[in-house]
C-alpha cells in the first residue's frame, strides 16, 4: 500500500496547528483511509501524477468524508475525485458525479477514459442545467467544488451560460442535510477583487468566498493550507504556463447550518 510521505504528514499536522477546526473523527485517525483509496491499484497513471499536486488524501481527511456518505462531486468535470470519493464511503455509501452540459462536454475523453468498460459502476453521473441540478432535499452527508466554485460566476457566451450563483448554492445547500459538509478548493485571486477574476483568470477571492458561501446557510469551519503557495502571481490566469499546476489555492470546510 502506498503511505504518506513524512513530510506531508508533517504539513498536515502543521495545518492542524495553524488552521482552526479540522474535520471530525476522521483526521484525529490520520490519512490511512484515504491513502489506501490513492493505491487503488486500477486508478490511472495520469491520476497518480495529479495526486502529487493535489494532495487529496490530506483535503479530503480535512473534509471528514468518510464511509457510508452520499457525496456530490459538484461541476466534478473527468470524475478524479470522484473516483478516489468512491473508494472512501465504500459499498455503503454513495458518490454522484454532477456536470452541466458545458461541463461534460468539456470533460467527454476524461469521462470516456474513466468510465471505459463499465469502470466505477457504483458512481452515479448527472448531467443537468444549472439552474436544475437535480440534487433533492436532504439528500446529501457531503458536497465539493475542486476548482469549480469560480465557475459560478464564469461566463462564456453559448458554450458557457451565465449561471445564477445564488440560486446555485441553494441547490446545494437544500440537498445537504442539517450539519452536512461542503468542501471548497479554488485559485486565489488579488484580495479584495470580489468575483470579478472568475471570468477572466480562473480565479476568486477567498474573502467573497466565504461571505458569499455563508450568507447562503452555511458556515466556514476550517481552512487547510496544504496548497498555498506564496510565491502564485495571482494576476496571471491560471493556465499561464508560468502558474499552471502550481497556482496559490485555499481549501475550506463549511457546513450546512
Amino acid at each position: 500500500m502506498r503511505r504518506i510521505s513524512i513530510s506531508a504528514a508533517a504539513t498536515l499536522l502543521l495545518a492542524v496547528t495553524v488552521v482552526a477546526a479540522p474535520g471530525d473523527a476522521a483526521w484525529a485517525k490520520g490519512t490511512s483511509l484515504y491513502a489506501q483509496a490513492l493505491a487503488a491499484p486500477d486508478r490511472s497513471d495520469k491520476d497518480r501524477e495529479r495526486d502529487a499536486r493535489e494532495h487529496p488524501a490530506e483535503v479530503l481527511a480535512f473534509a471528514g468524508f468518510k464511509p457510508g456518505m452520499r457525496i456530490a462531486d459538484l461541476f466534478g468535470g473527468g470524475g478524479y475525485y470522484s473516483e478516489i470519493l468512491d473508494h472512501v464511503v465504500g459499498p455503503k455509501g454513495h458518490v454522484l458525479l454532477v456536470n452541466n452540459p458545458p461541463y461534460a462536454a468539456f470533460a467527454k475523453d476524461d469521462l470516456e477514459a474513466r468510465f471505459k468498460d463499465g469502470r466505477m459502476p457504483r458512481i452515479e453521473r448527472l448531467v443537468a442545467p444549472s439552474e436544475d441540478m437535480k440534487l433533492g432535499t436532504g439528500t446529501l452527508d457531503g458536497a465539493l467544488f475542486v476548482m469549480s466554485y469560480h465557475d459560478l460566476y464564469f461566463e462564456h457566451g453559448a458554450d458557457f451560460p451565465k449561471i445564477d450563483a445564488a440560486q446555485f448554492l441553494e441547490q446545494v445547500r437544500r440537498a445537504l442535510k442539517p450539519g452536512g459538509r461542503l468542501l471548497v478548493v479554488d485559485h486565489a485571486a488579488v484580495a479584495d477583487s470580489g468575483s470579478v477574476p472568475a471570468g477572466t483568470l480562473h480565479r476568486i477571492d477567498e474573502e467573497f468566498t466565504v461571505r458569499d458561501i455563508e450568507s447562503h446557510g452555511f458556515k466556514l469551519v476550517g481552512r487547510f493550507k496544504g496548497l498555498r503557495n506564496a510565491s502564485d502571481d495571482h494576476s496571471k490566469l491560471v493556465f499561464d504556463p508560468a502558474v499552471r499546476g502550481h497556482t496559490d489555492r485555499f481549501v475550506h470546510v463549511y457546513v450546512r447550518r
